[in-house]
């Protein structure tokens, strides 16, 4: 699976470039993480992609529009770490250890580990995982096809982190200054 995020703030041509992704061929969901967006702005975004690829959008934040647009899921972080109630589609996670995949794995749909590589999105947002580390939690069954990779993953890089035993990856810094 192959995730794009988008950038934490707005910007001209977002949704257009959001379709593009999912039309791409190469991008099966993409998470609209916008963490100081209002619901009347996140809900302004939704509306300008077409209703057909909403169910392949993911909400950080202000869920109960993801019931009310039929998106594909909710992404659990700590600024909202449980999914509305009733919520029935698809639950996932971010997480910065072992331990908490460990933890999450049976409660979500899929998670990310991260940071797996330098960010490029983030500034001194450095690899938290040795290639050790990453191959002994897959042997361990820790790291399987329900993580993906997430940190300083480009599209160059998605046959790379589905070797060391990842499910897919989650892409932001390199799906935004890429033109497709």
């Amino acid at each position: 699976m192959t995730i794009v995020i988008t950038m934490p703030t707005f910007f001209c041509g977002e949704a257009e470039q959001i379709v593009r992704h999912l039309h791409s061929g190469r991008v099966d969901l993409v998470h609209i993480r916008k963490p100081g967006a209002t619901s009347e702005e996140t809900e302004q975004l939704i509306r300008q992609i077409p209703a057909s690829l909403r169910p392949r959008l993911v909400l950080h934040d202000h869920f109960l529009l993801a019931q009310q647009y039929g998106l594909h899921g909710v992404h659990l972080n700590s600024r909202n770490p449980q999914p509305p109630e009733g919520w029935t589609g698809s639950v996932s996670r971010s997480c910065h250890s072992m331990e908490e995949l460990s933890c999450w794995k049976d409660r979500c749909h899929y998670l990310s580990l991260s940071p797996i590589f330098d960010s490029i999105s983030k500034l001194g947002y450095l690899a938290a995982f040795s290639y050790d580390d990453i191959a002994q939690a897959h042997s361990l069954g820790i790291i399987d096809h329900k993580v993906l990779a997430l940190g300083g993953v480009t599209f160059d890089k998605i046959n790379a982190v589905r070797s060391m035993g990842f499910g897919g990856a989650m892409i932001l810094g390199d799906a935004w200054r890429e033109k497709l």
